[in-house]
């Protein structure tokens, strides 16, 4: 475009903030945008912040003392192992079966593309609550059988648990990849004489590196977050570590240290994996494809292929829940109550709903700022609400009972703390949300608006605000769902007496009550079931 373009379709070529330079003032967007967008980076930055602050005030000799003993050492090997045996297991299994369930004729395709995604909605502490009812001593396994099976405990079982149930990040991150993979190349591998196989090792699979690692990430950060599963299967990490420090000890000075060890290792996987994942030409072709890719046809893997993805769901899903289908008949039949976990579902519904609720209002200014401008400022703000991102729910948790005992006490242990928590830690998944809508559409339509003499604050209320609805719906879902799920800052902050599925599970998986376990940890996979079904059928609309 010209510099002597007429005034009108300068106007029409601009989004709502229009300053392009690689500065982009503040001044050209809304302060109903960036004033908001400014003060939810800063106060996502406080549980980080409050952390330095608490650990600053051990003595210099301590912290040394505290970062080289071999206690703690010991601890970041675990999880280092931990997590990396887990990251790459979910790979060996996530990556195969969604090119399975996307691009091959495996019989029942729809059915395991879903079935397979489903461990997603069964948190990983009710996961391991099945491990240990059916495999423990006096288990299904015991009672049933007669034998003695191998102990749940320790490592193996934690592995088996977070792999099973975390897979699924793998899994869905790859499948939307190759939905959207342009499948020209890989016609062109096969007309070329090259087998399946061959293509998608030389073909399809450069092309899901940076998918594949989005993935990777999020099952490397879930395991350095998870703590119910390694504290109920006797696995010792940095969180159970940490949690135990915290409960254990007057001073939590050194638990704050810890927490600091536990983001440094976060932050260090984070920038491996931007490494890994960038884009060197490994998404070649467009952005999405002009048609849906070829069904390749397995042949005589087609069955095996099939029976690996039926093993997957008995594993990860039926299993589960037939386990706890059983103890829960098993409580009733001995005079467990029902009614007793629906005030705790009530509860769970109450601060995860509310958790959703605020981090979509605190994502919308993030998202719209970071999506209709290219200040720095903007990108800096948008950085920093990702701070939750880095975060483990057992490190926010102790950082707001820092802040919560020391600062406001009046807030500490009740519901607007725990919200805040929810939205610390899920603020990331509604910004993205919301920004990946706002992209879909040009930013024009916000300039036509202007053109046609709307006011900036008009076009925010009327143009900006419903195109990113729908962004908004997906990342309230997915706040929601995790939200459901989260177990170490609800322990640590829930108000007393306020008990919520999550806690229930903990508190009688902990004592050996798997009767009592089973009734709330049934509700948690059907309360959790619902934000992702909603999430899997807005998928569905855009797709077709």
């Amino acid at each position: 475009m010209s510099n002597q373009a007429p005034a009108t379709e300068q106007q029409l070529s601009r989004p709502l903030s229009p300053r392009r330079g690689r500065g982009g003032a503040v001044g050209r967007t809304h302060p109903l945008v960036w004033v908001p967008a400014v003060a939810v980076a800063l106060v996502m930055l406080l549980p980080a912040a409050y952390l330095v602050v608490a650990a600053a005030g051990l003595a210099p000799e301590r912290i040394v003392g505290i970062v080289l003993d071999p206690a703690t050492a010991r601890l970041a090997g675990r999880t280092l192992l931990l997590a990396g045996s887990v990251t790459l297991a979910s790979l060996l299994v996530g990556v195969p079966v969604a090119w399975l369930t996307t691009r091959s004729d495996l019989p029942a395709r729809r059915f395991f593309a879903l079935a397979t995604a489903l461990p997603l909605v069964i948190p990983t502490y009710v996961g391991a609550f099945t491990l240990v009812a059916a495999f423990a001593r006096g288990g299904l396994i015991e009672e049933w059988l007669g034998i003695v099976p191998p102990s749940p405990y320790g490592f193996w079982g934690a592995f088996v648990a977070l792999t099973l149930f975390s897979f699924p990040y793998v899994l869905i991150t790859v499948q939307a990849s190759l939905r959207g993979l342009d499948p020209a190349l890989e016609e062109a591998s096969r007309l070329l004489g090259h087998g399946p196989l061959r293509t998608f090792v030389r073909v399809t699979l450069p092309q899901l590196r940076v998918s594949a690692s989005a993935g990777a990430l999020l099952v490397t950060l879930y395991v350095f977050s998870d703590f119910g599963a390694v504290s109920i299967l006797r696995y010792s990490t940095f969180t159970r570590g940490l949690y135990l420090q915290y409960r254990s000890a007057f001073d939590r000075a050194p638990a704050a240290l810890l927490g600091l060890l536990l983001v440094l290792m976060t932050l260090v996987v984070i920038m491996l994996e931007a490494r890994v994942a960038r884009d060197r030409g490994g998404q070649l072709g467009s952005r999405g494809p002009s048609r849906p890719g070829p069904r390749v046809p397995l042949g005589a893997w087609r069955w095996p292929a099939a029976a690996a993805c039926s093993l997957i769901v008995l594993l990860g899903l039926v299993t589960p829940v037939s386990v706890i289908v059983f103890w829960m008949v098993r409580g009733l039949r001995a005079g467990e109550q029902v009614n007793v976990a629906i005030g705790a579902a009530g509860r769970s519904l109450l601060a995860a709903g509310l958790g959703a609720l605020v981090a979509v209002l605190a994502a919308l200014p993030v998202a719209i700022w970071a999506g209709r401008s290219r200040s720095r400022l903007a990108r800096v703000a948008e950085r920093a609400s990702f701070t939750g991102y880095a975060l483990p729910g057992i490190v926010v948790a102790l950082a707001l009972v820092f802040f919560g005992i020391r600062v406001v006490p009046g807030l500490y242990q009740t519901l607007a703390m725990l919200v805040f928590a929810y939205v610390v830690l899920f603020l990331p998944q509604a910004v993205g949300a919301i920004r990946a809508s706002l992209l879909q559409v040009d930013g024009n339509v916000e300039g036509a608006a202007r053109v046609l003499g709307s006011t900036r604050t008009a076009t925010l209320r009327r143009v900006t605000l419903p195109l990113s609805r729908r962004g908004a719906l997906a990342g309230g879902a997915l706040v929601m769902l995790t939200a459901l799920k989260e177990l170490p800052a609800t322990l640590l902050l829930a108000p007393t007496g306020f008990d919520t599925l999550a806690t229930r599970v903990w508190s009688a998986t902990s004592e050996a009550f798997y009767t009592r376990a089973a009734v709330p940890a049934l509700g948690l996979i059907l309360l959790g079931s619902v934000p992702l079904a909603v999430l899997m059928v807005r998928e569905r609309r855009e797709r077709g």
